[in-house]
């Protein structure tokens, strides 16, 4: 660190190796924690991923609990690994308290229309589109308490914002959505869509891989970045020859009972 050097510019949350990762124009891969946990955080980090999942729409923390939030940045910040944050709506108050908590990486669950997903874009950034931002200036922890230089700057630049396109109508409108300015990537959610076309669970469903399909390509010809769920090896693979940058590969739970689950069957009554 030289004299004149900020301590909190050296800090790892000034930068995003998930951006840089996309950037370049590699595939980033991570793992859903449905367990919340600053030490699996950790743990995921010294296997080498590149990110971990938490989605807040669903458990975990609520998204403005900043002591919780903190804990488990700390944690990816120790091993060089990244959050990946889901938060369930595009309120500004909410966006606005992830990022000031220190996420680089965030997307919104459930929008239906371009308008939702610039409302969401708007409130991540100090300046937006060349006007104003949403974004409020204070000292929290994105900012190192104040100490960082260029705290706008760094902010508007590092932080990835994405939405969750798991809506027939985000599907209609994913020409209009994808054109939102600085949008950074969009995350295929085939779960709920099956759920949307009265097939819960059938990922696999004609009407599902037709919406998939068609926001995939889409993205890919409008050079935005592509996000999703991976189910095994090769679907995995073939995500990634269609042009996914950023894929789920697994969880905690799911996880612990593939390892664990025919123990007690084979040994219980012994």
């Amino acid at each position: 660190m030289t004299p004149d050097s900020n301590p909190g510019d050296e800090h790892p949350s000034r930068r995003n190796s998930l951006r840089s990762t996309v950037e370049d124009g590699g595939v980033a891969l991570g793992v859903l924690d449905d367990l919340y946990s600053p030490a699996m955080v950790e743990i995921y980090g010294d296997l080498d991923f590149d990110f971990v999942w938490h989605d807040l729409e669903h458990a975990g923390p609520a998204p403005t609990d900043a002591e919780a939030l903190g804990n488990l940045l700390r944690a990816a910040d120790a091993v060089g690994t990244e959050l990946l944050v889901r938060i369930p709506s595009s309120d500004p108050a909410t966006i606005h308290k992830a990022l000031d908590t220190g996420v680089r990486n965030l997307f919104v669950s459930r929008v239906e229309t371009a308008e939702q997903v610039r409302r969401a874009v708007h409130a991540a950034h100090f300046t937006y589109d060349g006007e104003p931002g949403g974004r409020g200036l204070a000292n929290p922890r994105a900012s190192r308490w104040g100490q960082a230089d260029d705290y706008a700057g760094v902010e508007d630049r590092e932080p990835m914002i994405g939405v969750t396109i798991e809506e027939p109508s985000a599907v209609e409108a994913i020409d209009d959505i994808l054109a939102v300015p600085e949008l950074d990537f969009v995350f295929l959610g085939p779960l709920d869509l099956s759920v949307s076309v009265g097939a819960p669970g059938e990922v696999d469903h004609p009407d599902v891989q037709d919406a998939v399909e068609t926001v995939v390509s889409t993205a890919r010809d409008e050079d935005v970045v592509v996000g999703g769920l991976g189910f095994g090896e090769d679907d995995v693979a073939q995500k990634i020859d269609d042009g996914y940058q950023i894929l789920h590969v697994g969880s905690t739970t799911a996880a612990a009972a593939a390892s664990l689950e025919s123990w007690p069957e084979k040994f219980g009554d012994r």
